[in-house]
């Protein structure tokens, strides 16, 4: 009821922004998301925001509605298929429960490097995973680099998979996720993003993973004092349009938001370089014991979740592309 509630509240709110529009020459597209505003993929947003009037005469803009003012991740994608809501920023791990074939991007240890991860996404394959999501009145326009994911924890560090045995530890809405803490010996807890600050304060989790410019300015370093660099999983994060808004469009403005969207994502790309260096110094002053464990045993840990795919075979074939493309 009360998730009800907030979604209701939000779509008045954005109704009554979509009239104030209306009288106005020029189109203002919604934008929501759940970041920070010192995140760079913020920046990169606001960048596309001012790319995009320059592209477009002024005949585009963008409101950008952050720090999930407008409702967690998941109900913003609501509010995109309903048509109340033109853009959201999306981790893929949350998007994989609208367009089923994006999990495979959450899959722990998939990618070789950042580099192999930018071919992949940049290629044939990420983008035949961005159509993916279309039949879900859902369009995604381009990835945002998100870095890796890692381990951090209040109590103990995490050395190896046995050490995460027992503990609860926060993950996404996503299956994904979820099967990969459990392989590990630990036990996944779905909190939104929003509520991990005082969840981890309040002893609900024993500890969250994420990237570290997240773990940074989320500020959750102040409670987990161990930071485990495993860079299990790769997720990028996607930005994506209802069907319904960029149906509205027209090709002309399409293209305008596209190239707008691609110059946006070199852009944070740099910006993402240099966070992710702050933020590991950051946090590590702070007090954070950040450790290196050996990879090796945790990805052996997780095959079972590959086994799993082997009767799927369009989702097993998605996966064998992906580790052969150099």
């Amino acid at each position: 009821m009360k998730t009800y509630t907030y979604l209701l509240i939000s779509i008045a709110v954005l109704f009554t922004c979509t009239a104030c529009n209306q009288t106005s020459k020029h189109k203002t597209i919604k934008l929501a998301h759940g970041l920070d505003v010192n995140h760079s993929v913020h920046k990169a947003m606001l960048k596309m925001g001012e790319n995009l009037k320059e592209i477009s005469g002024g005949k585009l803009s963008v409101k950008i509605y952050p720090n999930q003012q407008l409702g967690s991740e998941r109900e913003n994608l609501e509010l995109l298929q309903i048509g109340s809501l033109d853009m959201t920023k999306v981790s893929v791990g949350v998007l994989e429960n609208f367009a089923p074939k994006m999990k495979v991007l959450g899959l722990p240890f998939l990618f070789r490097n950042k580099q192999h991860s930018f071919n992949v996404l940049d290629g044939p394959i990420g983008q035949q995973l961005l159509n993916e999501s279309e039949k879900y009145r859902l369009k995604g326009l381009c990835y945002y680099d998100a870095g890796s994911r890692s381990f951090y924890t209040k109590d103990k560090p995490i050395n190896t998979p046995e050490d995460l045995k027992g503990m609860k530890i926060r993950v996404m809405e996503s299956v994904t996720a979820m099967d990969m803490v459990r392989s590990l010996g630990g036990s996944p807890t779905p909190i939104s993003w929003g509520e991990l600050y005082t969840s981890l304060q309040q002893g609900v989790v024993d500890g969250a993973e994420n990237n570290p410019p997240s773990f940074y300015l989320s500020r959750h370093y102040e409670v987990c004092k161990y930071y485990s660099i495993d860079e299990h999983t790769v997720l990028p994060d996607v930005l994506v349009v209802g069907t319904q808004f960029w149906n509205s469009l027209s090709s002309q403005e399409q293209e305008w938001l596209q190239e707008a969207t691609k110059r946006s994502v070199a852009y944070q790309r740099e910006l993402w370089a240099i966070s992710e260096k702050e933020a590991l110094e950051a946090v590590q002053k702070e007090g954070v014991e950040v450790i290196y464990p050996d990879k090796k045993p945790f990805a052996e840990k997780i095959q079972n979740i590959y086994e799993q795919y082997k009767d799927d075979e369009e989702m097993y074939s998605l996966i064998q592309q992906i580790q052969q493309t150099k």
